[in-house]
């Protein structure tokens, strides 16, 4: 409720804020990064990625080069 988002939501911005961070200051794999921002796969990262940025995250990292 302090947030204005629910439990799930608030986590789920966590994650995606962790990867962010993964993409833009490390060469790790995607698979690598999505493990370790608690992700099942890759393909679950990347879907809820597009999703939430509007951008692949192989196309975050490239521009971010």
């Amino acid at each position: 409720r302090h947030h204005g988002i629910g439990p799930r939501a608030f986590l789920r911005r966590l994650r995606m804020r962790n990867a962010c961070g993964l993409l833009a200051t490390t060469r790790l794999p995607l698979a690598e990064i999505a493990s370790l921002a608690g992700y099942a796969d890759q393909s679950h990262f990347s879907r809820e990625f597009k999703t939430a940025i509007g951008a692949t995250p192989r196309a975050v990292r490239e521009a971010s080069l």
